[in-house]
């Protein structure tokens, strides 16, 4: 399979790694997507071998856009959420470049989701800050501007009330620790309006896998901004991947650019 009129995205999770081919134009996989459990260790050769085997499982041939929970600058990872600790440090890029034999692009997953979500889904043509937030062990987050990724914000490590944000709000409590969901809503509520404060955002995009919930939260969440449910789930880190992979339009890779013409 060739890129002629397609691009390809692959979605680094802990627990799995998946990729697609994904029409540009309509932003909807053109096939089912090819899944393989997280190595464990997920290791960064590890883990560029998994993608290598989901790259070859389509034949593909041309760009791919990966996405990695974690901090990513200049191709180089800097912190490692639910992958092995050996990644900081890493030049992913030029890692998984290499063991593809593809032009490949790396960004942060929630960087991914909110360039998908921006492009395709709930927030395509909304002018001002989008801020997407991922609710599911950690907090993961994206700021888009006028259609301009602003990388590695990282919200879900603010500090607030005395601790991370992501330990007072994580969609973790209620699916793990078995919180009363109008408890968890209300914390996420202030949660948000912190975030007013700090940035006053145009609207938040409300993803992770418990927005399926979110007809139950949004009554509790008590916040000027705008909040609505994420669109593309679980598809939006392949897509928003393979969008970085072909352009710099979300600003994905500009970061990276900038950085090595200095």
């Amino acid at each position: 399979m060739t890129s002629d009129r397609l691009i390809f995205g692959v979605d680094v999770g802990g627990s799995g790694i998946k990729g697609a081919p994904v029409d540009p134009v309509s932003g909807e996989l053109t096939t089912k997507r090819h899944r393989i459990p997280t190595p464990q260790p997920s290791t960064p050769d590890a883990v560029a071998a998994t993608v290598n085997e989901i790259v070859r499982h389509f034949a593909w041939s041309g760009p791919v856009g990966v996405a990695v929970p974690a901090v990513v600058q200049a191709g180089v990872v800097s912190t490692a959420a639910n992958i092995d600790d050996a990644w900081i440090g890493t030049d992913a890029r030029e890692l998984l470049s290499a063991t593809t034999g593809q032009a490949v692009r790396v960004l942060n997953d929630a960087d991914a989701a909110g360039i998908a979500e921006v492009r395709y889904g709930v927030a395509a043509g909304v002018p001002g800050l989008i801020v997407l937030l991922t609710f599911g062990t950690g907090i993961g987050s994206a700021a888009v501007y006028n259609g301009r990724l602003i990388p590695n914000t990282e919200l879900g490590h603010l500090q607030f009330k005395g601790m991370d944000a992501e330990d007072y709000a994580a969609a973790r409590l209620v699916e793990r620790d078995e919180m009363d969901l109008e408890v968890w809503s209300r914390r996420v509520g202030e949660y948000l309006r912190y975030l007013e404060r700090v940035l006053t955002p145009d609207l938040f995009v409300f993803g992770g896998g418990i927005s399926k919930r979110f007809a139950e939260i949004s009554s509790w969440l008590d916040v000027a901004t705008p909040v609505i449910a994420a669109e593309l789930r679980n598809n939006a880190g392949i897509v928003g991947a393979a969008l970085a992979g072909v352009d710099t339009d979300g600003g994905a890779d500009e970061q990276s650019e900038s950085r090595e013409n200095r």
